[in-house]
């Protein structure tokens, strides 16, 4: 969310950068209705300033007996504090207004963002090794997956509705392995601390990072009032809520592997094959609150942590980053890393890294004292997937497949599963 004295100084920069992204001019309409709401609070402090001072022209007429003129004030101090006891009501509406219009407009994005409508407007970042060559016809996952018998949509279907799966065997032992194996990357290796947080929040939190209320249709709520979290940068990022940090508490880098939850509103009849598009996945998020100066070089360093798993499990993969028309809505600069899937013979989005500025941090009131020990600033917040569960299962399966239908296990993953080096040789059709 922006600061309204930001819009009133800069409205000129403010309307060039919401039209990078497609928005239409936003400065004058918001700077009327802040106008409307201190005209408003200046009303009320004149009319406290006359009540004052209408009471001691009271006393006054009383002590010289001027009883009409007393009268005259009476009057005039009953409908001021008429005004006064409604004015409340009418600031509150008035601060609900502007809050809720400066609640749905996107971030800035940084100036070294392309300019696009989609994602064709995406640029090539780098890319990692290379495709790899294949002497047999590649299956997508869910045909190796249904073949080892491992994964199985029409039994999800029957408990939960279309985009879900069982996860079974070997299949079951993998992507909790890919899971815990990220997990202990990055917590030993990138200096993360682990979270477990709530996969319930309320409505304060689901604010803070820019869920609510523009995207509430693509979120599961429960009969209490609740939401499911869509990503663990949720409540990880509103752990700072409300709160004030010590310069050398930064950065503070979290992760956690959690359940997300996503009703996939608008992709109907996208990805309806498979685990790409699911109601219900596992990932590992990526978190970072920094001060002002560092985030930029903090959304460098994410990158490169997320990309590092995709390395060590041997993928091939590109980093685009993404133009203006193709970045979410928190987001002022974005790099998606996309992996090479064989069986579908196309690159697909496995880790999304962006740096949102103070965007949600103003949304969430949450500040750091800077090195001076005086001044009070926004932290900056950084958000990742590190990465995906399903998704890097999908890819590991595919990359890793034999002519046979089986599966070479990723060194990097053998520990986790119990020294194995192939998984469905005995049962792959």
């Amino acid at each position: 969310m922006f600061d309204i004295r930001w819009i009133r100084e800069n409205p000129q920069a403010f309307d060039e950068g919401l039209k990078k992204r497609g928005v239409e001019p936003q400065a004058e309409s918001l700077i009327a209705l802040d106008e409307k709401r201190r005209k408003h609070v200046g009303s009320v402090q004149e009319a406290q300033q006359r009540r004052n001072a209408a009471s001691k022209e009271f006393g006054v007429a009383m002590s010289q007996g001027d009883t009409a003129r007393a009268e005259e004030l009476k009057t005039e101090v009953a409908e001021i504090k008429k005004f006064l006891g409604e004015a409340e009501e009418i600031e509150r509406k008035l601060t609900d207004e502007l809050k809720d219009a400066l609640s749905n407009i996107p971030n800035i994005p940084l100036d070294d963002v392309p300019v696009g409508a989609d994602e064709d407007g995406n640029v090539l970042y780098r890319e990692h090794g290379e495709k790899p060559e294949l002497d047999f016809e590649p299956k997508e996952h869910f045909e190796l997956g249904e073949g080892m018998g491992g994964m199985d949509f029409e039994r999800a279907a029957k408990l939960s509705g279309s985009r879900f799966v069982v996860l079974s065997g070997e299949i079951a032992r993998l992507e909790r392995a890919i899971g815990q194996f990220m997990l202990d990357l990055h917590v030993t290796e990138h200096g993360y601390m682990e979270v477990q947080p709530p996969l319930l929040v309320n409505d304060a939190t689901m604010y803070g990072t820019g869920q609510l209320p523009k995207f509430a249709e693509d979120l599961f709520a429960t009969t209490d009032g609740r939401w499911l979290i869509p990503t663990a940068e949720v409540p990880l990022t509103n752990l700072l809520r409300d709160e004030i940090l010590e310069h050398s508490a930064l950065p503070m880098r979290m992760t956690g592997l959690t359940c997300c939850f996503r009703s996939e509103a608008g992709s109907a009849g996208k990805d309806t094959r498979g685990m790409l598009r699911q109601h219900q996945f596992n990932k590992v998020e990526l978190v970072s609150i920094t001060d002002k100066e560092s985030s930029i070089s903090e959304l460098e360093r994410m990158l490169s942590c997320a990309e590092k798993t995709l390395q060590l499990l041997g993928l091939h993969y590109r980093v685009m980053m993404l133009c203006t028309g193709d970045m979410g809505f928190g987001a002022r600069k974005t790099y998606d890393i996309e992996v090479w899937l064989p069986g579908q013979g196309a690159y697909r989005e496995i880790s999304s890294c962006s740096v949102c500025g103070d965007f949600q941090a103003r949304r969430m009131n949450a500040r750091y004292r800077e090195e001076d020990g005086k001044t009070l600033s926004h932290v900056h917040s950084l958000n990742g997937s590190g990465v995906a569960v399903g998704r890097m299962l999908i890819a590991v399966l595919e990359n890793h497949q034999n002519a046979d239908g089986s599966v070479t296990v990723p060194e990097a993953l053998r520990p986790y599963m119990r020294g194995a080096e192939v998984i469905g040789a005995g049962d792959a059709a």
